[in-house]
């Protein structure tokens, strides 16, 4: 990287939590939609970021191990390192309020019920960081929000994972290529 050119380079940052036992749930699809992107590209640990980094299309790629409520320290470290912008850091998380599998991309905005995006803006101390919110469908009740986001994908859902993460990381890809305006009117609009 040339001196002087960090601010040309993106953070995405996939929510999840460490562990076998988190691998595959709804909120770990920000670490998916990560693996989907680089495509292969190994991640490694990087204790001085607290958690697992790739570099893919000019961009570093983090999968903080942090556990989900504290994720705002590994991104914030790892943007503080390379001199990355909180509006070129973009967080990537699962929502329980978006039908499975739709995208929406937005500039800024309240964490909502997410308490990942929460420590994200929090540690930046602003809601002006980029987002791309993976809908995971909302908890049929009985379920409690809690146990749908921390459960596995039902049989439909795991089959069309795949495609769904496929598209999010196109998504990324043309955030980082044009930018969120053209992403948005891109993608926000998709299945609708």
């Amino acid at each position: 990287m040339a001196v002087g050119s960090a601010s040309s380079h993106w953070l995405i940052a996939g929510l999840g939590n460490p562990g076998p036992r988190y691998a595959r749930t709804r909120h770990n699809i920000g670490w998916l939609a990560l693996d989907a992107l680089a495509g292969g590209e190994p991640f490694r640990e990087e204790a001085k970021f607290e958690g697992a980094v790739a570099r893919v299309d000019d961009a570093w790629l983090l999968k903080p191990s942090t556990f989900m409520n504290l994720s705002g320290v590994a991104v914030r470290a790892l943007a503080d390192f390379y001199k990355i912008p909180r509006e070129q850091v973009l967080v990537v998380l699962d929502d329980a309020a978006l039908p499975f599998g739709r995208l929406r991309i937005r500039p800024a905005g309240s964490a909502g019920s997410h308490n990942g995006l929460e420590s994200v803006l929090a540690h930046f101390s602003s809601e002006a960081v980029p987002r791309l919110r993976i809908g995971v469908g909302s908890p049929v009740p009985p379920m409690t929000l809690h146990d749908h986001v921390l459960g596995a994908f039902p049989p439909g859902e795991e089959a069309e994972l795949p495609g769904v993460l496929t598209r999010a990381a196109e998504a990324i890809r043309a955030i980082l290529k044009n930018g969120l305006a053209a992403a948005m009117n891109g993608f926000n609009k998709e299945g609708l």
